[in-house]
């Protein structure tokens, strides 16, 4: 009996200690109807002209954010911009500028304007800042495995089978990890971007082209612009050694990035992109409505693929060398999936990250459309059949709201 009532004694001793340490579960989130994110000004055009250190893993980043009071006026303004380090914020009046107060915090910072800006009207912020990506501690989801934005692959070049890269990935609200912006879905914005990399280096970013300049210390600024407006998330740059493989749809250039060793496959990769888009054009009856489709494959990437606006970024698995190509492109319906998200998620982006199912349950269907219209219908009855089990196959998942308002982390929509 004495055992029995030491041991009784002890097992209660524990149970008060863990009662003690046991912390109350956070369920305030319930009660947070997130339907859209509040908007006090709204992003017309951002230009910003970045430099790499590849040493550091940093980027140097100087932005020109125009914006205007959404209703109404408005003296302040608040841009997510996650681990940045400022070394300058001010009002661009004319040719001059004007010094901004201003505080930050690790997620955001908090301008105080010049004066009060009425509804509509126009005004121009510039910030020099640093980019820390390695340094900012943030968290991604079941589909994206993490959150800091830019990414720096093999910079220093020490991995030997392993190219050196940079690319971004935006969604849901990393692409402010490099750049100041206001990172809501339910925000658009043109923009224009100044890269400057090595000379040996290409780059990719949203838009066309417009120029290369060569600098003195062995660098180039390539430029690119985006005259159509898209939401932050879908904002992209990608540097590296890579083949560039031109195809076109019209008068549109279509492009693949693949690493050199790929290039004669690249064709049989994301050949049939041209053919999708007419597809796609055809049914949805709104063609293309881009200037221009390109996708890179990068390495170490964080997810499956990412529908940037008019330039993709798909995993290296995409990379298949003509043996494994004999048997069928197996990233085929992925290719698929990230085009038709040019209109449904880009041109057509939904307001808020509750309604992300608009977005994933179009693009998921174009597979089964592209499947039936290019291989027959038992193709895309197939393709349909193991969508429908793959989200089944979780209960816990089936049971969610397809919109969901509620809940703890814009992270946690994304799943089966």
């Amino acid at each position: 009996m004495r055992k029995l009532f030491l041991a009784l004694v002890f097992l209660n001793s524990i149970a008060i200690v863990f009662a003690q340490n046991k912390q109350p579960v956070d369920t305030s989130w319930k009660k947070i109807y997130r339907e859209t994110a509040t908007k006090i000004n709204d992003l017309i055009h951002t230009k910003l002209d970045v430099r790499f250190d590849f040493d550091k893993a940093y980027m140097y980043g100087k932005a020109w954010v125009t914006l205007k009071p959404h209703f109404y006026p408005t003296d302040s303004l608040t841009l997510d911009a996650k681990g940045m380090e400022f070394h300058k914020v001010a009002i661009v009046k004319g040719n001059s500028m004007k010094d901004l107060k201003y505080t930050h915090d690790d997620m955001q910072i908090h301008i105080t304007l010049d004066k009060t800006y009425k509804s509509g009207e126009p005004y121009t912020v510039f910030i020099d800042y640093t980019s820390k990506p390695n340094e900012v501690k943030v968290k991604g989801s079941a589909a994206i495995t993490d959150a800091r934005g830019l990414y720096f692959i093999n910079p220093q070049g020490k991995e030997k089978d392993k190219p050196t890269e940079i690319w971004t990935q935006g969604e849901t609200e990393a692409n402010s990890v490099w750049m100041p912006t206001i990172d809501k879905p339910n925000q658009k914005t043109t923009d224009e971007i100044y890269m400057t990399v090595p000379d040996k280096y290409v780059t990719l970013s949203n838009g066309l082209l417009i120029s290369k300049k060569k600098n003195a210390d062995g660098t180039r600024t390539d430029y690119w612009r985006m005259d159509l407006p898209h939401a932050p998330y879908l904002f992209f740059m990608g540097v590296g050694d890579f083949a560039i493989i031109k195809d076109h749809y019209k008068n549109k250039e279509v492009s693949y990035y693949v690493d050199k060793d790929y290039a004669s496959v690249a064709r049989k990769i994301f050949g049939l992109t041209p053919e999708m888009i007419a597809f796609y054009s055809k049914i949805t009856g709104v063609d293309y409505p881009w200037p221009k489709y390109s996708q890179m494959t990068g390495h170490d990437y964080v997810s499956g693929a990412m529908e940037n606006t008019t330039a993709t970024l798909h995993s290296d698995a995409a990379q298949q060398d003509a043996r494994e190509l004999t048997d069928g492109n197996n990233w085929e319906t992925v290719i698929a999936h990230e085009l038709f998200h040019q209109w449904f998620g880009d041109l057509v982006t939904t307001e808020s990250w509750s309604n992300i199912t608009l977005n994933e349950s179009f693009a998921d269907y174009s597979e089964t459309l592209w499947e039936t219209y290019k291989y027959g219908k038992d193709a895309g009855d197939e393709q349909n059949y193991n969508d429908r089990q793959g989200y089944l196959s979780n209960p816990a998942d089936a049971k969610k709201d397809l919109v969901r308002f509620y809940y703890k982390d814009k992270e946690d929509v994304f799943d089966g």
